[in-house]
């Protein structure tokens, strides 16, 4: 039997941990941190880690708003495109601080990358 991404990347140890750090580094990154003022960061690192799970194939434990609906409100801050880039940036960047290995990395990038016409409402 194939292992789920979820499985492969480490499961729940390793979806908070990256978590963890990836927020580290967006909130440090002027570039996209304004999109985080006045959000409660425990409540937020929460809602991704249990969004990752689902979507890297692990317990489906998510309850929050699909992509559309979670960004329509940064759209009209002007979330754009060189917004998610960054953002992508820096989940590479988190995987490779967490010494994934790159194919394991191009799996996630691509799960992400799937998602940006409805995070940026287009």
């Amino acid at each position: 039997m194939t292992e789920s991404l979820y499985e492969q990347l480490g499961g729940e140890a390793a979806v908070n941990a990256a978590v963890d750090i990836f927020y580290r580094r967006v909130l440090n990154d002027y570039r996209i941190n304004r999109f985080f003022d006045n959000v409660d960061m425990e409540e937020q690192a929460a809602k991704q880690k249990a969004f990752l799970t689902m979507a890297f194939g692990g317990p489906n434990n998510y309850t929050g708003a699909d992509m559309r609906q979670a960004h329509a409100k940064l759209v009209k801050k002007g979330l754009d495109d060189s917004h998610f880039d960054a953002v992508m940036e820096h989940l590479s960047g988190t995987l490779e601080e967490l010494n994934l290995p790159q194919d394991l990395i191009g799996q996630v990038a691509a799960i992400a990358e799937s998602t940006r016409e409805d995070v940026l409402g287009r």
